[in-house]
C-alpha cells in the first residue's frame, strides 16, 4: 500500500520505505557484530513487529532464529492501559538464550517493560530490545533500548506494520495519521 492511496487519511509521511531499509541494513551490522557466536533468538511482538521482524532478519548475516509473542494493552484505542493480556506465549524456551526483542515502536514503554521483566523470569543469559520507532516524549517508564531506528514525535502513526483499528499496516512508509480518522 502507497500513501498515495490514502492521502486524506495522513497528515505526513515521517519515514519513508528506503529510510527504513537503510537503518534496518545498519542495525543488522550492528546486530551482527554484537551476537557473533552466541545462540540468540529473535521475540517479535505481534502483530505490530512483523513487518521490521521479517526484514530485520533478511539484513542479518547471523543466524537468528525467531518466536512470536502477542501481548495486547491497547485493545482498539489509541492509547495504552497498561494492563497486559498474553494473546500467544512463545513457543521456544528462554533459559540461557540471548533473546533480543523486536519492537515496531516503543510508545509509552509500558508493555515492553512488563514484557521484559516476564521474559528475565525465565532465565535468559541476556536481553536487549532492537525498536525501528521511539517516542521518547510519550515514555512512561525508562526502556534501556540497544537498538533504535528512529526517535519520532508523539504524534499517532501508522505503516510498517503499525495500525490503527487493524487498518494501514501494509503501508510501506511511516506516517501520522490525521485526526480525523480517529477522533
Amino acid at each position: 500500500m502507497r500513501a498515495s492511496d490514502i492521502a486524506g487519511d495522513l497528515d505526513r509521511i515521517l519515514v519513508t520505505e528506503e529510510q527504513i531499509h537503510d537503518k534496518l541494513d545498519e542495525l543488522g551490522a550492528r546486530i551482527d557484530a554484537d551476537y557473533a557466536g552466541k545462540d540468540v533468538l529473535l521475540v517479535g511482538v505481534l502483530k505490530g513487529a512483523v513487518m521490521v521482524m521479517a526484514d530485520l532478519a533478511r539484513h542479518l548475516t547471523i543466524d537468528a532464529p525467531m518466536d512470536w509473542m502477542a501481548v495486547s494493552s491497547y485493545g482498539s484505542s489509541t492509547k495504552s492501559s497498561g494492563v497486559v493480556q498474553i494473546r500467544k506465549d512463545l513457543d521456544t524456551p528462554l533459559e540461557g538464550r540471548h533473546v533480543l526483542v523486536v519492537e515496531d515502536i516503543i510508545d509509552s514503554g509500558l508493555t515492553l517493560n512488563w514484557l521484559l521483566e516476564h521474559f528475565r523470569t525465565r532465565g535468559v543469559a541476556s536481553l536487549e530490545v532492537c525498536a525501528l520507532l521511539r517516542k521518547p516524549d510519550a515514555m512512561k517508564v525508562e526502556i534501556d533500548a540497544k537498538y533504535v531506528g528512529f526517535d519520532i514525535p508523539s504524534d499517532f502513526v501508522v505503516g510498517y506494520g503499525l495500525d490503527y483499528a487493524e487498518r494501514y499496516r501494509g503501508l510501506r512508509d511511516v506516517a501520522v495519521l490525521a485526526p480525523h480518522v480517529y477522533s
